[in-house]
């Protein structure tokens, strides 16, 4: 970490970084969101304007565990695949995003953030719920890196919806194929380009495990997704390759206020946890290095949950 980025000071933080010792029930107390609606996807740059998320920026502090390695992170623009792609330039790798078109100034803002880590950043724009964006992603990520080793399925749609018969087929269909099936099309296109020593990563969540009344369809995407990364664990091990999942409890993200969850509801959220609070971007990507180093080699069709503390099975 250079000494520019010591003596800044990350939100609710004051300035320490992953390493230090901290109090978690008294971290981000200063991110208390209130009762707010994002149009669209929501981004970074309009949550911002109320309570900003925390995605390491000024905190996150490498020591080469990824080094020369080369990763593609669905959704990395925002939320918690932009903590993600921070930590990994920080950590040593390239870098690729995925991102929605519209949400350009927030994939802008993490392209020079891997760039002002000295790794190379590759910008993707793109709807992944279109079978040929998907395959085409994986190319466009392997042709700018030079390879690939590293893929996390990370990008996800969440609206809620209190009643079954108020969630419209194409809602439900909407959701699936951001969630589920573009996390299949996308892991089938970049198998054949990861060698022994690769690892994916799915982002999956304690609603696959608990699921709210108000995600039942959001919550079924996610068991899938789940499933799907023990299942391929098995499948992809032999060949070296190792997949595991990593269990998000409530995160403040744009997700959340863009219709993840009631408006009312977002002041209490995370208050149900053993914290008492919402978790930040930042406190995901420790997770998602591990699982994508090699101090992770034994660990195979693994879920981490990185929750504040809600018991699940």
């Amino acid at each position: 970490m250079t000494e520019q980025q010591n003596d800044q000071t990350g939100p609710g933080q004051s300035g320490l970084d992953q390493y230090s010792m901290q109090d978690p029930t008294a971290m981000y107390a200063d991110k208390k969101p209130d009762e707010q609606y994002l149009q669209g996807a929501g981004t970074d740059e309009e949550m911002a304007k109320n309570v900003p998320a925390d995605h390491g920026e000024d905190t996150y502090r490498g020591s080469g565990r990824l080094q020369g390695r080369k990763a593609l992170v669905t959704g990395g623009d925002s939320g918690i695949g932009a903590a993600v792609a921070i930590a990994y330039a920080r950590e040593g790798a390239d870098v690729a995003i995925v991102y929605l078109p519209e949400e350009q100034e927030d994939a802008d803002r993490i392209v020079g953030l891997i760039e002002a880590a000295g790794r190379k950043a590759v910008a993707i724009p793109g709807d992944i719920k279109d079978l040929a964006f998907c395959e085409e992603l994986v190319q466009k990520a392997v042709d700018g890196l030079g390879g690939l080793d590293i893929l996390v399925n990370n990008a996800g749609k969440q609206q809620n919806v209190d009643d079954i018969t108020k969630i419209s087929d194409e809602e439900f269909d909407e959701t699936f194929k951001t969630n589920a099936y573009a996390t299949f099309r996308i892991t089938k296109a970049a198998v054949p380009h990861l060698q022994p020593g690769s690892t994916i990563i799915n982002t999956t969540s304690i609603q696959a495990y608990a699921p709210s009344p108000h995600l039942v369809h959001y919550a079924a995407t996610k068991a899938t997704v789940n499933n799907m990364a023990k299942g391929l664990a098995a499948q992809l091990a032999p060949k070296g390759i190792r997949v595991n999942a990593v269990a998000p409890g409530p995160i403040w993200t744009p997700l959340q206020p863009a219709g993840g969850q009631p408006p009312e509801a977002l002041p209490s959220a995370g208050e149900q946890t053993y914290l008492g609070r919402w978790g930040q971007p930042a406190e995901l990507a420790p997770a998602f290095v591990f699982l994508a180093s090699g101090e992770s080699s034994y660990v195979v069709g693994e879920t981490l949950h990185v929750d504040g503390g809600m018991p699940t099975p």
